[in-house]
């Protein structure tokens, strides 16, 4: 079945992605390295957030970010590390039994993301986990490893050992 070729990468990542989160500095929550970027304390709330969008594919067929008559959805920005933590914890244990209990049939369901009613995209289910939601996250933790970084602050082992942590 698709969900548990999924759950063995969803865990991984997920594991990884904790990890990363559990060096977010609470005295720098407003720092950010350019005028474009994100503040530490958004991308760690958009990390915490994402595996929200895993469970909201798999239970919906489409989510609007800007909903008619409503205001438009707002991104979390965190308000310490344990803030982070906590969203992040409460969202991967919501998708990852979303995504166990998926068949292969709705895994192939077409989602859309929408705003203001009209669609951004369409693609199966499976596809935004894994790209939309999964990738995504990915992305951001690299970006957060370079966060960490510049602020000195050690970088965990992911993939293989970091420059700070010589093992696994």
């Amino acid at each position: 079945m698709i969900n548990q070729a999924l759950l063995s990468e969803f865990d991984m990542e997920m594991a990884n992605t904790r990890k990363t989160l559990e060096r977010v500095p609470d005295d720098k929550l407003g720092w950010k390295p350019h005028e474009k970027s994100m503040t530490i304390g958004r991308l760690a709330g958009h990390l915490a957030e994402l595996p929200w969008w895993g469970q909201v594919t798999i239970e919906h067929d489409n989510h609007d970010i800007a909903p008619q008559g409503a205001p438009p959805q707002q991104g979390m920005t965190a308000k310490s590390r344990q803030d982070a933590l906590d969203a992040f914890d409460k969202n991967a244990a919501a998708m990852r039994a979303a995504v166990a209990g998926a068949s292969d049939e709705l895994l192939m369901k077409p989602w859309s993301l929408l705003k203001g009613g009209q669609p951004i995209m369409t693609m199966p289910k499976i596809a935004v986990l894994r790209g939309f939601v999964m990738n995504h996250a990915i992305h951001h933790r690299a970006q957060l490893g370079v966060y960490l970084r510049l602020n000195e602050i050690p970088v965990p082992s992911i993939y293989g050992p970091s420059a700070d942590e010589g093992q696994m």
